[in-house]
Parts: structure tokens; sequence; C-alpha cells
């Protein structure tokens, strides 16, 4: 199966127009940029609000939650109040669980988003066998709850998202396929085959995650499996990042999840999903599309002479396996192999923090990239690959700087072409920062980037962040491959920044746990608390606890699913009330949201998970 039309070029995937509104998805169209409100849908006013507030920062398209009827039919009030106030940004309604909702909303909306897994099914973490006849009777009363929205939606001529969420796949679709990608495409492709059953075609897909490994098999997965359907299958793609959380982490996160794909061609429409408040999740969509573009899309004789390898992926793009090589040492560190994927800096960088080292906590580096021996080569150039290769000596090899590449595909050409035993050095970009201090960023050209440390305004965020979105998404989509043995961040001046960017884009993508991660959803109308200072007070209490997981969740809706991989949760379970899980299994509930963050701590302690923090140094010169 091919999940996109060359691994080594860009080439954006071709797909059908849909109208959401008065803005096409998908076809010619740019990338579309949407995001979701935060307060509750029964407030008219702060609905429109902050719709408007949306808008007028470069959301193309705004989603406000559904989930009772009641809420559904306010939202016909909403879109009267955006109308009278000349906003005709198109409104799309998010439900989950309750096709009543559903069919009240598309009265009134411009697109309904439904969740496969909890529409007109369960998940209830039953283990049952269906036989064949009981899973076909399931699809058959699926089909009947269904069918009525597909019509009406149909009939006012508003679009579809048929939205799985791996957090939410039903019971039913996990006895038969497992909590994995393939599940939630054929938790997907069960709902879009009655649609098209009925002559229905104004639908776009999403397979969201909060582990971007899962993400971007599963959409790769989706459209290889929508291609071999037929070329009438080719509907618009939503990517987005579920429960990404909040800061640096989360906007790393989502780089690597929906960059990766973008500069994979795939992707009609994004949402950066923060665990802030939505207006800064737009900037940096808007970025990572800009920055992605610029990435992927240099000159044509670029691409064709990357194109032209016509090598074969040294990876399974539908299921994570890291590349088996063998190990060497660096420094006294270990590289390759079944080590942790190591943190280089450049000499020059190194120096300059040589007198602090003790302060930098857990962002130390590990090996001196002049003084490693790595093997800097071209990729195209075969005589150079092939010394390498007949040689007996294992090498640290990485791509040379400045040769004319997209980074992604100059990285898995280099994979293809070296035999697997040798370890592979990755870098964020091209170009050695004292080589190019004086050049601006060419908008054509991901090696470059703007010297002075000033915003860039063109961008609406700082220099720092555009660094960060570059090399989360250049240096995490390969991880996700599979290919890497050791990073080095070049792009970013400052070595303290540098290192801390290092190790948390290693973190982000599940390559090298060394602090507590957190999962955690964006807010919205159904959350039932505030998820910003109630994240805050959590991380403050636990972000000592290194290699534990927390996940955060305002509601049910993706709750257990979500925190499958999760140690801990912390889910809303009624205003003023927390429920605790362990994994994916409630363990307290009804606890008093002024109790609850001490009874988390509790409930650690109780699972051998809890240490007392130990006072660190201060990070902020070290990482200056």
């Amino acid at each position: 199966m091919n999940y996109c039309a060359d691994p080594f070029s860009y080439h954006r995937r071709v797909s059908r127009e849909v109208r959401v509104g008065n803005v096409g998805v998908g076809g010619d169209n740019p990338i579309r940029v949407q995001s979701m409100i935060t307060c509750d849908t029964m407030d008219t006013e702060a609905s429109i609000a902050q719709t408007i507030e949306l808008a007028e920062v470069g959301c193309e398209i705004v989603r406000i939650t559904a989930p009772t009827v009641k809420d559904a039919a306010n939202l016909q009030h909403i879109v009267r109040g955006l109308h009278e106030r000349r906003c005709d940004v198109p409104i799309v309604a998010d439900i989950h669980f309750k096709p009543e909702a559903a069919m009240e909303a598309a009265k009134w909306v411009d697109k309904v988003r439904i969740n496969p897994g909890n529409y007109a099914d369960s998940k209830k973490f039953k283990i049952i066998e269906y036989s064949d006849e009981q899973y076909a009777a399931e699809l058959t009363r699926i089909r009947q709850r269904f069918a009525p929205l597909v019509e009406l939606c149909k009939g006012r001529g508003i679009a579809m998202r048929i939205g799985t969420n791996h957090g939410s796949l039903s019971d039913r679709i996990m006895n038969r396929y497992g909590d994995t990608p393939l599940g939630m495409v054929e938790s997907a492709l069960e709902f879009a085959r009655i649609a098209r059953d009925l002559d229905y075609h104004a639908f776009i897909f999403s397979m969201k995650s909060s582990n971007p490994k899962v993400m971007i098999a599963a959409y790769r997965l989706l459209v290889a499996r929508l291609s071999e359907e037929g070329a009438d299958w080719n509907y618009p793609i939503h990517l987005g990042v579920t429960e990404a959380g909040e800061g640096e982490d989360a906007r790393i996160k989502s780089a690597i999840g929906i960059g990766s794909l973008l500069a994979d061609g795939i992707g009609d429409t994004i949402r950066v999903s923060l665990t802030e408040d939505s207006i800064h999740e737009i900037p940096v969509a808007k970025a990572l599309v800009d920055s992605v573009a610029a990435g992927v899309s240099p000159a044509t004789s670029q691409r064709s002479e990357v194109s032209d390898q016509r090598s074969e992926i040294s990876f399974d793009p539908f299921s994570y396996q890291r590349r088996t090589t063998k190990k060497l040492e660096r420094e006294g560190v270990q590289v390759g192999g079944d080590e942790l994927v190591r943190v280089v800096i450049r000499k020059e960088q190194h120096e300059k923090i040589a007198h602090k080292l003790d302060k930098m906590g857990d962002y130390k580096p590990e090996i001196v990239f002049e003084n490693a021996d790595v093997k800097e080569l071209d990729p195209r150039d075969d005589e150079a690959i092939a010394r390498v290769n007949d040689s007996a000596k294992t090498e640290l090899v990485t791509v040379m700087d400045g040769v004319d590449l997209p980074m992604i595909a100059g990285f898995r050409l280099l994979a293809a072409k070296l035999q697997s035993r040798h370890p592979i050095l990755l870098k964020d970009v091209l170009r050695h920062p004292e080589r190019s201090e004086a050049k601006s960023r060419d908008p054509a050209d991901d090696t470059l980037r703007p010297s002075r440390r000033a915003p860039s305004t063109s961008l609406g965020m700082t220099d720092f962040l555009h660094t960060l979105l570059i090399a989360s998404t250049n240096i995490g989509s390969l991880l996700c491959d599979g290919i890497g043995d050791a990073i080095l961040v070049q792009g970013e001046e400052a070595p303290g920044q540098s290192l801390r960017l290092s190790y948390n884009i290693l973190q982000a993508a599940g390559a090298r746990i060394f602090k507590t991660d957190y999962v955690a959803c964006p807010s919205c109308g159904r959350t039932l608390f505030n998820l910003q200072t109630t994240t805050a007070r959590i991380k403050a209490a636990t972000v000592h606890l290194k290699g534990v997981k927390i996940a955060i969740m305002g509601c049910i809706v993706n709750g257990p699913g979500e925190m499958a991989d999760a140690d801990f949760g912390y889910v809303g379970g009624a205003p003023g009330k927390v429920n605790l899980y362990v994994g994916k299994q409630a363990v307290k509930f009804n606890i008093p949201e002024a109790e609850a963050v001490d009874r988390l701590k509790d409930l650690i302690r109780e699972h051998g998970k809890w240490a007392e923090p130990v006072a660190q140094p201060a990070l902020a010169e070290a990482n200056a």
C-alpha cells in the first residue's frame, strides 16, 4: 500500500473539494486552519464573541461543542448573532454520543463532526467476541441511527467530518481490531460506506491521537486504504494531535504529528489543539503550514534529484519499528542499537556552557559533534555511501551541511541506501550556524532562518518558535519513521535552548522519556473544570516524577481511551467533581475538585511511583 505519491519528493495528495459554508476544503484550496471555542455553548454572547475573536486572528473554520439537544438548538442563536455582526466564518457542531443533538445541530450549522466511536456506538471496555452475524447486525443498527443525519446533511447541502479518535474507539471495534491504527481506520470507513450508499460525499476524515506515532500511522493507513478503494474515495483530510497539552511541549508534539504528514502531502485542514486560549492556536497552525511548505518545496530541480534516486524506503510507514543498527562508542557514550537516542552539540556551543554543565539538570549535552568522527555524506553520492558500506567499520553517519535537499527526504534517502548497521545522526537544518549567521531565511529553503532573535511578524510568532516547529517537524518525523540514533539541533544558536529543544523533541516523539509526560485536552464547552489552572496545579505537584505519564481530561468524551497508555488520569466527572484513573480504569469517583490534586498524589504513592521533589539548580541561566 502507498500512503503518498513519493516519500522522497513532495506532492500534495489530490482530494476532492468539500464546501464548509463559504470555505472550500481540499481540491486546489490552501490548507485551512481551524479551532474551537471554549465557553459554554448556552452562553450565546460569549460564543459569538469567541468565534469573532478567532475569525479576526485568521481562523477559517470554528467548531462549537453540542453535547445536548439544548446546546445544539442554541447554535441557531449563535449563528444568527454572527450573521448580524457580519461574521460569516463557517460553524461546525461537535457531536459526541447523542444522535439527537446531531440532528438538531445540522439544522443550523455548516458542518457536523461526528465520532464513529461514540455516535450510536458504545465504549464500556467490555470484552465481547462478535460473530460475523452479530457484527453485521451491529452495523445495521448503526446505519439506522446514522442514516437520518446523512440524509439531513445531504438535503441541506452541508458537510460532515467523520472524526475517529484513538481514545474513543467503540467496544465493537476494539474487540475486532484492537486499540490500533487499523481499528481507527475501519471505524471511520464503516460510517463512510453508509454515507456513500446514500450518495452523500461532502465529508472529511480525521484520525486523531495524543500519541504522534499512532496518529501518523493511522493517517497513512487511512490514505492508503482510500487509494485502494478507488479514485472517487479522494475525500479531504483534517489533521490534528489531540490532547497535545500546553506550552513548548504541545507545540513540539503538534509539529511532529501534523508537520510530518503535511511534509508527505497529506492534509487539507488542520487544528493545533492547545490547553490554552484558542486564539493562541492560530498563529502556530499558520506558521506550521508555512514552515512545512518552505521545507518540502524547494526548487523543482532539487525535488527531482531526490526523486530520481528511486530507492525503497527503509521503514514500515504503518507500524513503528526503530531502524536496527550496531552500537558504537563516542566520548564514552554508547550510540545505536537499543541505546537511548543521544543528544549532540557543536563544539563552539559546548564551550559556551562548559562552565555551567552542573546547573543544566536533565538538559546536558552527551556528545560533541567535532569529537564524534561523524561521516557527513550527500545521500545522492552513491560512491561515498558504497565506501562506508564496504568498510568493516561501523560509522556514525549524517547528511552533510549545505546540500540542497529537503530535510526529511534527504535523511530518508540516506537511511534507504546506508547499511542498517550504521547509526544515523539527525539534524534539524542542513547548515552550520556560524557559516550562515548573516543570511536571511529564503521562504523556499528550510536550511536558513533569520539570525536575529527578533519576533517574526510575518509568522506572528518568535524566531525561536519558528525554529522549534522546523526542528520538531524534521527530527520528530524521522524519529517516528524509526530513523535516528542521535540528534543535533543546530538551527538554534543559544546552546541551552538548543539542548532543551533536543530533549523535548525526543520526549514528544516517544523516543526518550526523561521527565513527567502530560496528556491534556484543549478546553471546550464540555469541560467540567478550568483546564489551564488545573493543569498548572497538577504540573506544580508532579513535574519532578520522571517517566510518569499523567492525563488531564476535562470530560469523559476521550478520557479513558486517550489515557490508555497513561499511568494516571484526572478526569472531570461532574461539575466540581473529579474521577481519578489508573490506566483506563476509574478507581476514585466524585472527588471534590479542591481535594483532587492531593488525592492524585496519594494515588501515585499507592502505586509506588511517587518520589519527593528534590531541589534542582536554577535552569534559567543554564538554558540561556
